[in-house]
């Protein structure tokens, strides 16, 4: 598997982020959401930029334990199955390339504006597909050469956006009419709350770089601060827009109008304050198009990476590192969605989708804490759980109920879509036990046969810390480790661990334990309390091995009155003293974690105790 180029810093991080946020939502929206709410819909959004944020905190978790490219996909897949895993991927790979599409439209329209200005003509329906289809192409071909050169093209863009606006608000708050928000409340709180479902798109693309995590630098630190960040940013952006706009332009309006804020600025500023605000709103198209090919063609890439889709999704350019066959089907799935569907229906269908990915991104914080994989080490962990994430998943199903028919119906294809492609396709490729499924190991306390998704977990927190294995790591991948059933007695452990390192080490088991048996007589191995590091001298060269017991229920060593859970033996020839000494070191390290005793009696299985000391926060001996 070619692995993607980590080269996307927390500037990056924020700029897609809030470009995916100022968008048609900020310039065509506004005057849809007046039309149902009123002066109100300031509430809408405020709403709307509240209900995201629950969602911002569980992809902000998943995105800083599993920083791979699909996002959502990515996180849900190994929560909740292959199934759901590719509704998913398939509902984020179409809802982001529909609001780009939708973004690509609003684009256009006013690309549109400014020809019939130019040529003093009206232009045809055809004359905006043609700019729309142009645009995609675009697009397509600067995510294609370089994702560094997308992302410098995307902040570039959302910094014009934002002295635009800071200029809009600065001065139209000026001209701000209060007798505009006369009848404030006349729509009623059902419609208020109705108008935050409909602007909702308006707030979710913030969560879309968790698609791209695989390129960002340090992603522990960088996807959560950035992600918050924009969030903040954008919001008081769009509540201070929205107040300016509503106070300078009359309801009548702007209830009709599909470019707002460009005719807000016109009020106050004339032309030339429609002009500036245009080519803004031009930009923050542009932001949520570029951006949002840039994050949808990833889900087919995570897909194909796990034999869901077929490999060509994988392929990647040799020198740019972008993912192109994705990228280029993810830009004709744009044009055709241009060409064929209405834009009222684009708009619900991707708003739809995108509330039930952020139920499924809820669900899968539940499901990873629940399971209790220990190999599941997010960063950034979601406040208030798990109460915030029930009650967000029962406000968003009201959202989606709202939605009317035709969206919902869309979305249950795409539900029957991914169970058909999963039953032909991928049911014979998929091999990785869910999270879900360890949960109904708690429950059922039937032991899974496979690890794969905790081992898989393990090798990503490895790359997202940039920790490079030592010859220690590489001796416990190898070594064998016994699970103690019951309490035992000293004696009869040792004659286990001499008979498991005889066959590694070429030596006499009988050896081994009387070597053993000498070592506790001459003091004993117990070096703190139920923790022993019972550990000899063996005949020949250039040997050494470890071996690690747990025992949960105790064992009984003779001169220690605690009874010892944890043993790490050492064995090794006279040579190997230097590293004999690395490795106590090491071990000591280990066992300082002050969550490495609970975590080391809770583990589930053998493997789980092999990956909490390969993820030990040790230092690395790299010599």
């Amino acid at each position: 598997m070619v692995e993607l180029k980590r080269q996307l810093g927390l500037m990056d991080v924020f700029a897609v982020a809030a470009g995916a946020m100022i968008s048609s939502g900020l310039f065509v929206l506004p005057g849809l959401a007046y039309a149902k709410a009123g002066p109100a819909m300031i509430f809408s959004y405020l709403i709307a930029s509240i209900l995201v944020l629950p969602s911002v905190f569980s992809k902000a978790e998943l995105a800083t334990a599993m920083p791979k490219a699909g996002g959502t996909y990515f996180y849900v897949e190994r929560s909740l199955g292959s199934v759901w895993g590719l509704f998913s991927g398939f509902a984020n790979w179409f809802s982001l390339a529909l609001k780009s599409a939708f973004a690509v439209v609003g684009m256009a329209v006013f690309v549109k504006l400014f020809g019939e200005m130019v040529f003093d003509s009206e232009l045809g329906i055809e004359a905006l597909k043609l700019i729309s289809v142009f645009c995609c192409l675009v697009f397509m071909a600067i995510n294609i050469i370089s994702v560094k050169g997308t992302t410098k093209f995307q902040i570039a863009l959302v910094a014009l956006l934002i002295l635009i606006l800071t200029l809009f608000i600065g001065t139209g708050v000026t001209y701000v009419n209060l007798k505009y928000y006369a009848g404030f409340f006349d729509k009623g709180p059902v419609a208020i709350f109705s108008t935050a479902g409909l602007v909702f798109i308006s707030f979710g693309g913030i969560t879309k770089i968790a698609s791209i995590a695989e390129e960002v630098h340090h992603p522990g630190k960088n996807l959560p601060l950035g992600m918050f960040l924009a969030w903040f940013i954008v919001s008081l952006f769009y509540l201070a827009v929205i107040f300016v706009t509503v106070g300078v332009l009359q309801g009548p309006k702007l209830e009709v109008s599909y470019a707002p804020i460009s005719q807000a600025a016109q009020s106050f500023m004339g032309m030339t304050g429609f002009a500036i605000l245009s080519i803004a709103a031009i930009a923050a198209f542009v932001t949520t198009a570029n951006g949002g090919i840039l994050a949808a063609s990833r889900s087919p890439l995570a897909m194909s990476r796990d034999s869901l889709l077929p490999s060509i999704f994988a392929k990647v350019t040799s020198k740019s590192r972008t993912p192109y066959i994705s990228i280029l089907i993810t830009g004709l799935f744009m044009i055709a969605a241009l060409l064929f569907l209405k834009i009222e229906d684009l708009v619900k269908t991707a708003s739809t989708l995108m509330i039930i990915l952020f139920i499924l991104d809820n669900a899968s914080v539940i499901i990873m804490r629940e399971s209790k994989i220990q190999s599941y080490r997010p960063r950034f962990k979601s406040p208030l759980y798990p109460y915030m994430h029930i009650i967000v998943i029962i406000l968003y199903t009201v959202l989606i109920i709202d939605m009317g028919a035709i969206p919902l119906l869309i979305s249950l294809g795409f539900v029957a879509m991914s169970v058909f492609w999963y039953f032909v396709y991928a049911r014979k490729k998929s091999t990785r036990a869910a999270a879900i499924m360890h949960v109904v190991e708690r429950v059922t306390d039937k032991s899974l046969k496979t690890v794969t998704l905790e081992n898989e977990l393990r090798d990503i927190l490895l790359e997202r810390d940039n920790i490079i294995g030592d010859r220690f790591d590489e001796l416990i991948r190898n070594c064998e480790i016994i699970d103690v059933k019951g309490q035992a007695l000293a004696e009869d452990i040792l004659k286990k661990m001499s008979a498991a390192l005889s066959l590694k080490l070429d030596v006499s088991e009988y050896v081994l334990f009387e070597k053993f048996l000498y070592r506790e007589q001459q003091g004993s191995t117990v070096v703190q309390p139920g923790f022993a590091i019972p550990h000899v001298i063996i005949d020949g060269q250039h040997k050494f091995e470890i071996l690690l017991v747990r025992a949960i229920e105790g064992i009984k060593f003779s001169g220690s009155d605690d009874l010892v859970h944890t043993i790490f033996a050492l064995a090794g020839s006279k040579d190997e003293r230097n590293y004999h000494l690395r490795a106590l070191m090491a071990i000591a390290q280990i066992v300082q974690d002050t969550k490495f005793k609970s975590r080391w009696l809770a583990a589930r299985d053998v493997e789980t105790l092999r990956n909490l000391i390969l993820l030990s926060k040790r230092k690395r001996d790299t010599n």
